[in-house]
């Protein structure tokens, strides 16, 4: 080989690999894209059953503590302090229920792992190639 066919073989290579890895990453951004995307709809699909659920519950929680509260005004309690011990008891439970829910809805569960995944080893092979 003559050293104009090395330097031409050269840049052909130093064109190509620039050209692969800029479809990697147009290919990674799609991939990024489309795995948002799925995570938004899924999200928003559960979110929408979440909020069904709840006002069902809502109204069926208000039938049952109106009846626990009447249960119990008439024992020894009385109306006023039924109403006080059963709103108390609910409100705990409210309060465990929004921690234990905001827990399990931290951020970190809506990011793309795949994506994160894939662009670590993707930049390991680039790094591999330019060396």
């Amino acid at each position: 080989m003559t050293p104009g066919q090395d330097e031409r073989s050269l840049m052909s290579l130093i064109s190509d690999l620039s050209q692969q890895i800029a479809t990697l990453l147009q290919t990674e951004g799609r991939l990024l894209r489309t795995e948002l995307s799925e995570k938004a709809e899924k999200a928003g699909a559960g979110a929408i059953e979440v909020l069904g659920g709840a006002i069902c519950l809502m109204a069926a929680l208000l039938v049952l503590l109106q009846a626990l509260v009447i249960a119990l005004s008439k024992t020894a309690l009385g109306p006023g302090w039924s109403s006080l011990l059963v709103g108390v008891v609910v409100a705990i439970v409210g309060v465990v229920l929004i921690r234990t829910g905001s827990a399990a809805m931290k951020p970190s569960e809506l990011a793309p792992d795949r994506t994160a995944g894939q662009l670590k080893r993707d930049a390991g092979v680039i790094k591999d190639q330019v060396k």
